[in-house]
């Protein structure tokens, strides 16, 4: 039987891939609008917004899908409305059983009421150590530079500025056609040079080239979503030999570059046809270093108790499984090592031992071995 919801929700579980501003809960998009007088909602109620953001999701074409943020956007432009925002993200993902969290945005988007780069920054990291505060999670920031933009080395050096404060990485973000990762390389280089980390949206809307550039050129630690490397692994057919690996595939597992997948929202990009036909089945198997996230809560519906319930439906998952790709992902953080091992040791193994059936099959799962 799949594991349930209820169930997923009780074990420490942790998050790597989720966008602030896709994140924010009905009620409050519409309290911030009426303060500021943003009319242009396309709804008055919290049942009703919900659901037309979950309505635009289904399009199965990124561009659509990123439509929807003008409206969250549109009312984190205040101080107290970031910190409003990253405070109750901090609460909810901590109520769905999240113990660590890196949870990203881009500043240059909430500048359009005076305040400063520093500001929005400053703003979100209060609201993360308010949100936080006695509910036994960690949430950290990312800061993302749009890729269609020409202020990424400003951005680069926003997240360096704030890296003791709580901001852990850098990350650019937006629709992938048209766009290499390449013309942000002097980020990239600045952020190599300050020995701070990046990860970059890749492999979702577009394919193998865009991997490729975000690992060989600018330096890429971990990917974002990254589904598309399933192109360059030939799947024979059922009971016909074994995947076979090409140069780019084989270079990211070998790695253990990290995969940050999210399920529910690659399907509704388009990025795959279904949940079931989601490379991150085989790449488990295979032994990537696949994680579980989220990308953005309120336009795809989500939790990530819910991804996690979603791949137990789909592929059989159990709690081995989801210990292995709860702690893939800690080891895949970008907070200092000796806390990573913390939360695995403290935090993780010991909440999966409360639940788990066979201790052989949790320590397979520890080790990343498959089983039976």
């Amino acid at each position: 039987m799949p594991l349930t919801i209820d169930e997923i929700r009780r074990v420490p579980k942790v998050l790597l891939h989720d966008h602030l501003d896709g994140g924010l809960r009905p009620e409050t998009i519409l309290e911030l609008a009426r303060e500021i007088g943003y009319e242009q909602l396309p709804s008055a109620d919290a049942a009703g917004l919900a659901a037309w953001f979950g309505a635009g999701a289904q399009h199965g074409n990124l561009e659509r899908y990123l439509e929807a943020f003008q409206h969250t956007v549109g009312v984190m432009q205040s101080r107290e409305a970031l910190i409003r925002v990253a405070a109750e993200c901090a609460e909810d993902l901590a109520a769905d059983g999240v113990v660590y969290a890196e949870v990203r945005f881009a500043p240059e988007l909430h500048t359009e009421r005076g305040l400063s780069l520093d500001e929005v920054v400053e703003a979100v990291l209060e609201g993360f150590r308010r949100g936080s505060a006695g509910r036994g999670i960690t949430v950290r920031s990312l800061l993302t530079a749009m890729r269609a933009a020409a202020r990424s080395l400003e951005i680069a050096e926003l997240a360096v500025r704030h890296r003791d404060a709580g901001v852990v990485g850098f990350d650019i973000a937006g629709a992938e056609a048209g766009n290499r990762p390449s013309r942000h390389l002097d980020a990239f280089q600045y952020v190599a040079r300050e020995n701070f980390h990046i990860t970059i949206h890749a492999g979702e809307g577009f394919g193998l080239p865009s991997i490729w550039e975000a690992l060989q050129w600018c330096g890429a630690e971990r990917l974002g979503h990254g589904v598309r490397i399933i192109d360059d692994i030939e799947v024979p057919d059922y009971g016909e030999g074994h995947p076979l690996l090409g140069r780019l595939a084989s270079y990211v597992r070998d790695r253990r570059i990290p995969l940050e997948m999210c399920p529910t929202s690659n399907v509704q990009t388009g990025a795959v046809g279904s949940i079931q036909q989601h490379p991150i089945g085989l790449l488990r198997e295979m032994l990537f270093r696949v994680t579980v996230n989220t990308d953005n809560r309120l336009m795809s519906g989500v939790s990530l108790s819910s991804e996690f319930h979603a791949l137990s439906e789909a592929f059989g998952y159990g709690w081995p499984d989801v210990q292995w790709l709860t702690i893939n992902a800690m080891k895949s953080a970008f907070a200092p090592f000796d806390e990573r091992l913390h939360i695995i040791n403290t935090v993780i193994k010991p909440g999966y031992a409360s639940v788990a059936g066979r201790p052989d099959d949790l320590a397979a799962a520890s080790a990343g071995l498959p089983r039976g």
